[in-house]
């Protein structure tokens, strides 16, 4: 077990990043089409072709997801990912054509002292289309955690953000993982220390092995918020190789966001754009009845909030003026 998203087996990773622009996409390729939903509770969410990955709706599985910086601009990062599947014979039949289908959400990274002269003069061209195709090409077992792929300009109130992952398996013996972009509103630690809000929920020390700080005081659980309308979304994929339904996988994504919330203060804000994926790779079994599916759904919630977690502790600070800290650069002889 690697800790990552890529032990559910038919999940592989890649990550491309612009160190000038400060920002970029990360995405989870599955060796094999597959199921998957998908749950919002931010206010303000930015996505593409993800009303197809609703329960009711015709389409049951999909080729990747693409979790990229940019705002808006970011949504061309699945053109380049689409090109990359088509040129591998993936996609949706129709006829003798095939369509990939890559659902993809987006966070606010515009502001974090990057170039991003696109988003001001029109005249440049975007990076996404080109930093999709090379994430999709990287795409493998192993990948970095911290300030990579989508989670390269990513922020909190206090911190730096940044990519995670986690995995684990339930105790129904199928495997959970999770990826995130950590891109908050709010705080992923407890007031001014080094301790994180998903402390309990840690294997081993895989972000600092800290726990609860001594004591918290009310100051500790003060809301704090970073930025300004739009500058805040979390962003996020569950997998698992059980077999699961649409409607199972709605209800897994559904659950993670609990781990959100566990790891986030706060969460799920009017003026976020807090998304989870879920998928379902299909090689193992699937769940025998309504309390295996729970158990994997608790499993994708722990695991979401260990992920974030690990997202913020592996960041390092980008070199701009006025650039938010890094974990490791305040609490790293810890």
């Amino acid at each position: 077990m690697r800790n990552l998203i890529t032990d559910v087996r038919g999940v592989l990773v890649g990550n491309a990043q612009d160190p000038l622009a400060a920002t970029g996409v990360t995405v989870a390729l599955f060796e094999r089409p597959s199921i998957a939903s998908i749950a919002v509770l931010g206010g303000a969410p930015g996505t593409r072709d993800t009303a197809l990955l609703e329960p009711e709706m015709t389409v049951e599985h999909i080729d990747a997801i693409v979790l990229s910086g940019g705002s808006a601009w970011g949504l061309a990062a699945a053109d380049g990912v689409m090109a990359g599947l088509a040129a591998r014979q993936r996609g949706f039949q129709i006829g003798s054509l095939r369509v990939p289908l890559v659902p993809q959400a987006i966070l606010f990274d515009l502001l974090n002292g990057g170039e991003k002269p696109w988003a001001g003069d029109g005249a440049s061209e975007p990076p996404y289309r080109a930093l999709g195709r090379s994430a999709l090409d990287a795409a493998a077992g192993d990948f970095a955690l911290g300030t990579a792929g989508a989670g390269y300009g990513a922020s909190t109130v206090n911190l730096k953000g940044g990519l995670g992952s986690a995995s684990a398996r339930a105790a129904t013996g199928q495997i959970v993982g999770a990826l995130v972009a950590v891109n908050a509103v709010g705080t992923a630690t407890i007031g001014k220390g080094p301790h994180f809000w998903a402390a309990p929920y840690e294997q081993g020390d895989e972000f600092g092995g800290l726990g609860w700080p001594a004591a918290n005081t009310p100051a500790d659980s003060t809301i704090r918020f970073k930025g300004g309308p739009g500058q805040n979304t979390t962003i996020a994929l569950v997998a698992t190789d059980a077999t699961l339904t649409k409607a199972q996988a709605k209800r897994l994504a559904l659950a993670a966001h609990d781990g959100l919330a566990r790891a986030l203060r706060p969460a799920h804000g009017a003026l976020d754009g807090d998304i989870v994926f879920a998928a379902a790779t299909g090689y193992a079994g699937a769940p025998s009845d309504a309390f295996a599916l729970t158990e994997l759904c608790a499993t994708a919630a722990d695991v979401l909030a260990r992920a974030i977690a690990r997202g913020v502790h592996a960041a390092t600070a980008l070199p701009f003026p006025g650039a938010k800290p890094a974990w490791s650069d305040l609490f790293g002889s810890r």
